[in-house]
């Protein structure tokens, strides 16, 4: 049996609980944050999307990620190792999650690069938006899609 997931319609109220949780974000993180972005799914106006609200934090260097474990667990924030990658440190918050969080950095990989393309092409193109949505709702693979959208993003 396929394991759905649920989807929403897009509301304000992400927005207001990604403020509201980037506040104390940027209090854990300090002088060491370069950059906080709302992102994915509930960053995108008129999209579907699981009520997970997704946060990317950038700092300098990989170097400095294992620092933030502690003061994030503080923060309710679970590390999760193996759904992190050579290109970020990913934890989650809430049960039902209700937040993920990624530590990209400046000096390794192209994981924030990728995001906030995605994200802005999403929102600046309804049909890629709603093809997106399509592939969401029938539980298809995205990352055919994902890479034509980066494509596309780059020309852009």
């Amino acid at each position: 049996m396929l394991n759905r997931v649920t989807l929403n319609l897009h509301t304000d109220q992400w927005t207001i609980q990604y403020e509201r949780e980037s506040c104390e974000l940027k209090r854990v993180f300090g002088s060491e944050l370069l950059d906080i972005q709302h992102n994915g799914s509930t960053a995108v106006p008129d999209l579907l999307a699981k009520p997970i609200i997704d946060i990317a934090v950038k700092i300098a260097s990989c170097k400095d990620a294992d620092q933030f474990i502690n003061p994030l667990s503080k923060f309710d924030y679970t590390y999760r190792p193996e759904m992190s990658s050579t290109e970020r440190h990913f934890f989650q918050k809430g049960n039902p999650v209700q937040f993920h969080l990624s530590i990209a950095y400046k000096d390794r990989g192209g994981y924030w690069d990728r995001q906030i393309l995605f994200r802005d092409y999403l929102v600046n193109h309804e049909e890629a938006r709603r093809e997106y949505e399509s592939i969401k709702v029938k539980g298809i693979p995205k990352d055919e899609f994902v890479q034509k959208i980066l494509v596309l993003a780059s020309n852009d």
